[in-house]
């Protein structure tokens, strides 16, 4: 890892990969440190706790999803193709950001309850966007869903479940996930 990063951003990447590699509970403040190329003190000048640089994380990676769902949405008014966009921008988001996802996703139940609140309205908001196309394609009469909010999870979650098993540089591409994913 390069140290001309600022700081903060060396701490969250190197968060990031710890917490993907052996998950949160495992992972120390002193992995962080030595991923960043910094003391084990520098994590608490800028975090008071692990649970804050996880926070931090959290945050960072459902707000970047959230934009990239909202622009998808945004670019379009047939309900069929929002929902299409939105999809593949979605899962082309996890595959590129892959470890952030798998973080974010994965070690949710170690924030606390104050930090699992604000993670949850920001994922309230991923899901309110695709349930809304959705419902629109209901209401137009060009989709056929019996269960709008179900449909918005099942459909979410195959975007949020490739950083389950998605490495970069193996035989598919973020692009070509994304499209997959897009068509079905």
């Amino acid at each position: 890892m390069t140290t001309t990063a600022p700081a903060r951003e060396r701490l969250l990447t190197a968060a990031v990969e710890a917490f993907a590699e052996h998950g949160f509970g495992a992972t120390t403040a002193r992995d962080i440190a030595s991923r960043a190329g910094m003391s084990p003190a520098a994590v608490y000048v800028h975090h008071a706790t692990k649970e804050q640089l996880l926070f931090a994380v959290s945050v960072q990676g459902h707000e970047q999803a959230l934009t990239v769902i909202e622009a998808a949405d945004a670019a379009g008014t047939d309900p069929v193709d929002r929902v299409r966009r939105m999809v593949h921008a979605f899962s082309h988001w996890h595959a590129e950001h892959s470890r952030v996802g798998r973080v974010v996703q994965y070690e949710f139940g170690a924030l606390t309850p104050e930090h699992r609140a604000v993670v949850a309205r920001l994922r309230r908001g991923i899901e309110r966007c695709i349930r809304n196309a959705l419902a629109d394609g209901v209401d137009e009469g060009v989709l056929e869903v019996g269960d709008v909010k179900g449909a918005a999870r099942a459909v979410l979650s195959l975007s949020i479940d490739l950083v389950r098993w998605f490495e970069p540089g193996g035989t598919r591409t973020a692009a070509d996930l994304a499209d997959l994913h897009a068509d079905l």
